[in-house]
């Protein structure tokens, strides 16, 4: 496993460092009104970290052949969206084709309410990540600490196959991490954050249907990036605003806006990452009471860290 992160982490780091090196110019993110960054990016360090994770195809990992194939189908829409911008119903439905397609391989039979159900969290998730990749370094570390608590459970529960692609995912974000830390010199792009969404969903209900961990613990794993994005969506929904329309509302946009910089704010979001991923990781495995203390508890936790970023922003705008 040591090689395999190794490989990965090298692939990811060496292939980020070319595309934006050598292929800057290439697809770059404009900054606009709602953007967090002041200067063009390169949005293709996604290409950079599916390659570093399909080095785990060679580790055990390609009986996992259909997430990581949805995936890759997945990143290739994303990139024909960035270079010609395809309609919103061709790309909701790309993600809700994936998720079906998935959902029925894997878990069939099931039910046509809980293929319904899990189809659209499936679709909610992968669409959220792409929500969340908008302040240096944060997208990349929640890949980092979510995949990486992925692996831990998935290798202490002897699934050698999902740890092998779960941990090849978290070295290659960290690769990846290494250009995109503040300040970044590459984004994820919809080519990276599309499919690592995706990924998050589907390999934390291949690990359920293992009976490798509960179905909230990928739930909390990401929590900080589903708790933000959720949130955030029906606060939207509240005020009326045009949910599909790009915003600056997200805690984690506010936190910068606020004063904390991208820096602290990928700092902060680490140590929520990790918490939560800690707890989940204590908690899987623990009877029906300590389960739901772990995933009340971190809930609670990301609540009162949501309120604390609401006052500082209502107090920044009152002194504005």
């Amino acid at each position: 496993m040591l090689v395999l992160a190794f490989l990965s982490f090298a692939l990811a780091l060496g292939a980020g460092w070319l595309l934006y090196a050598r292929f800057g110019r290439f697809a770059l993110d404009e900054p606009n009104a709602r953007s967090l960054h002041e200067q063009p990016v390169p949005r293709t360090g996604g290409i950079a970290v599916l390659a570093g994770a399909a080095v785990s195809l060679a580790f055990g990992a390609a009986a996992l052949w259909l997430p990581m194939a949805l995936a890759l189908a997945l990143a290739a829409v994303s990139f024909a969206d960035d270079l010609y911008g395809l309609p919103a119903s061709a790309r909701l439905g790309a993600h809700l084709g994936a998720a079906g397609a998935f959902l029925w391989y894997v878990l069939t039979p099931i039910y046509l309410v809980d293929l319904v159900v899990l189809m659209l969290a499936v679709t909610w998730v992968t669409n959220l990540y792409n929500f969340m990749d908008g302040s240096d370094g944060l997208a990349g570390g929640m890949s980092v600490v979510g995949f990486g608590a992925y692996g831990l459970a998935a290798h202490l529960g002897g699934d050698v196959r999902l740890a092998a692609l779960s941990l090849a995912l978290a070295a290659a974000s960290a690769g990846f991490l290494v250009h995109n830390f503040y300040p970044a010199k590459i984004f994820l792009g919809d080519i990276g954050s599309i499919p690592l969404g995706f990924l998050a969903a589907a390999l934390g209900i291949v690990g359920w249907r293992n009976d490798l961990w509960p179905l909230w613990f990928p739930v909390l794993v990401f929590g900080p990036f589903i708790g933000d994005a959720t949130l955030t969506l029906v606060k939207r929904l509240i005020r009326g605003e045009r949910v599909w329309q790009a915003h600056r509302d997200h805690y984690y946009q506010r936190m910068v806006r606020a004063g904390l910089g991208h820096r602290r704010t990928a700092c902060i979001g680490y140590v929520a990452m990790i918490l939560c991923a800690g707890a989940a990781l204590y908690g899987r495995n623990g009877g029906p009471g300590l389960q739901a203390a772990v995933f009340g508890g971190a809930s609670l936790l990301l609540a009162v860290a949501a309120v604390w970023v609401d006052v500082r922003w209502l107090r920044r705008r009152g002194d504005a």
